[in-house]
């Protein structure tokens, strides 16, 4: 696929869900490769590829934990399998199937959690995701991918199919999807990326609120505070290099992520902190442990400071504390 400034800006248009679905349409076309939905067809943006590859695709309707039995059996014959689904349900409705056939039995799928996140917040916490990282990065023999932005949907998507472990890719935000790679780039799973190298304080930061550091970074030059941004799009395997790196050379870690504070980005780097000599301190930015009132995306990004302008704010209160 070619990744230039006019399709990093249609990708952004449609959404990280419709983008994937493009990519797939292209991987059916060169690849030994099967497709299985539970009943999200269309909310994968894979209607094209269903008529495209119709034999390469399969809806198992709303049973999600026969989608991930059927895909290890796929699996198990040397057919390259992905599976779509709501976040939700993809990790947690059918986390016993995947603890067995991927991280007990080794068979590689490649799952895509839709929609993670709080971008459905309008249909209660019922279809949020803010448990799938700590969940999926718990389970053995599975690499946990966060994509920056709709391009990186496309780099890791690819990246997927040839990598040797079965591996989670978690969609976050909606259309209208701010860009941060308007161009191709080298992207290797495991590996971080330095979107800013100034300053002491480090932002490490994933999915969508990779554009939201950027921003918040931004804003706290504007004050005199500067700042690196990392873009850390796998979490398991995590940089741990990178991330030795960051600890040495900086005062401050903030990690900012749209997920639970327990368990996801921050809990991974502060796992592996725990192994350092005289590591700085860290200020974790997330979602709190709880389910409270839901609503419009927007909303609840503000409720809870995943704003650019409050992201930027908290860290500036930590900054005057060191």
């Amino acid at each position: 696929m070619i990744i230039d400034e006019k399709s990093s800006r249609l990708w952004s248009l449609i959404g990280s869900r419709a983008t994937f679905g493009l990519t797939i349409l292209e991987l059916g076309k060169k690849n030994n490769l099967m497709v299985l939905t539970a009943d999200t067809s269309t909310s994968a943006g894979l209607d094209r590829f269903k008529k495209t590859f119709p034999e390469k695709f399969l809806d198992v309707g709303v049973a999600e934990q026969n989608l991930i039995g059927i895909a290890a059996g796929l699996a198990s014959e040397g057919t390259n399998v992905f599976t779509a689904t709501f976040g939700p349900f993809q990790t947690m409705r059918c986390c016993e199937q995947i603890k067995v056939h991927v991280g007990y039995m080794k068979h590689k799928i490649c799952m895509v959690g839709l929609a993670s996140g709080v971008v459905l917040g309008t249909l209660g916490y019922t279809h949020c995701c803010i448990e799938d990282i700590s969940i999926m990065r718990s389970i053995p023999g599975i690499t946990v991918i966060s994509p920056a932005d709709c391009t990186e949907t496309v780099k890791a998507t690819l990246a997927a199919i040839k990598h040797k472990n079965s591996v989670y890719i978690r969609l976050t935000g909606d259309m209208n999807q701010p860009v941060v790679f308007n161009k191709d780039y080298d992207f290797e799973i495991g590996k971080g990326i330095k979107l800013l190298d100034e300053g002491n304080i480090a932002i490490i930061a994933t999915g969508t609120m990779v554009h939201k550091s950027l921003e918040a970074a931004k804003i706290l030059q504007e004050k005199g505070i500067i700042a690196k941004v990392i873009n850390i799009h796998t979490i398991k395997p995590l940089d741990e290099k990178l991330i030795h790196e960051l600890s040495i050379n900086s005062k401050l870690l903030v990690t900012v992520e749209e997920h639970s504070v327990i368990g996801g980005l921050g809990s991974a780097i502060a796992d592996f902190k725990s192994t350092l000599n005289d590591a700085p301190p860290q200020l974790f930015i997330g979602l709190p442990n709880e389910y409270k009132k839901s609503g419009k995306y927007v909303d609840i990004l503000d409720n809870y400071g995943l704003t650019s302008e409050k992201i930027a704010k908290t860290i500036e209160n930590k900054h005057k504390s060191l």
